[in-house]
């Protein structure tokens, strides 16, 4: 399945660069550009893309605003963070504005791949660094009263691999139930939650510390 691609990026060098490396790629049949959050939204006058690749600190509109206007347009978008190191802050808002996960801008080109793959599968997806970032304090401190109270502990674990971008097969397979106990679980947690998709799901555990940056 081929996709078409936008990066959205106030750095010439970094979006030009990486325009080039999906140039070509089998997966990908076209790649566009925008240098801000406004020319993005300009540009979807234009193209909608299959997969966006957003940077969240630019000039004139951030990321997560850009993300929050484009999805109340156009919901079927797949939206994925562009993070540099320390950005753990805006993981949860650029989430809730409705994107399906994040990738570091010093990722390597299988990783992007991997992430335009998932992604359009509708799965999130999370590059191992940003992953170890969002999880690895999972453990180490209690969750909130909010979050112990609101999940079992069975649901937390269901929660935890979700968040590592899981299919429902491969939670089961880890954790010796099956799919259909999965998904029912999934369906629990969405619901005790009152959140409406995965990404948002990842949010609400971490702004609850049931996982913890």
């Amino acid at each position: 399945m081929k996709n078409s691609v936008l990066i959205v990026d106030d750095h010439t060098l970094f979006r030009e660069g990486l325009r080039l490396l999906l140039k070509g790629e089998e997966m990908v049949s076209a790649v566009y550009e925008a240098s801000n959050g406004i020319e993005f939204l300009e540009s979807l006058k234009q193209v909608v893309p299959d997969i966006v690749f957003m940077d969240i600190e630019m000039p004139g509109m951030n990321g997560i605003e850009a993300t929050r206007r484009a999805m109340s347009q156009f919901p079927q978008l797949k939206i994925v963070g562009l993070s540099m190191y320390g950005e753990e802050e805006y993981y949860a808002p650029m989430m809730e504005a409705g994107a399906c996960g994040f990738i570091s801008k010093n990722a390597e080109l299988t990783d992007i791949l991997e992430a335009i793959r998932l992604v359009s599968s509708g799965r999130h997806y999370f590059n191992e660094d940003i992953l170890r970032g969002i999880i690895r304090g999972i453990g180490r401190r209690e969750a909130t009263d909010a979050g112990q109270a609101l999940l079992s502990e069975r649901e937390r674990q269901v929660v935890l691999h979700i968040c590592k971008g899981l299919s429902n097969q491969e939670i089961a397979d880890i954790l010796f139930l099956s799919r259909r106990t999965i998904e029912k679980h999934r369906e629990h947690i969405l619901q005790k939650t009152g959140v409406p998709n995965t990404a948002a799901l990842v949010a609400w555990a971490i702004r609850t510390k049931v996982i913890e940056l």
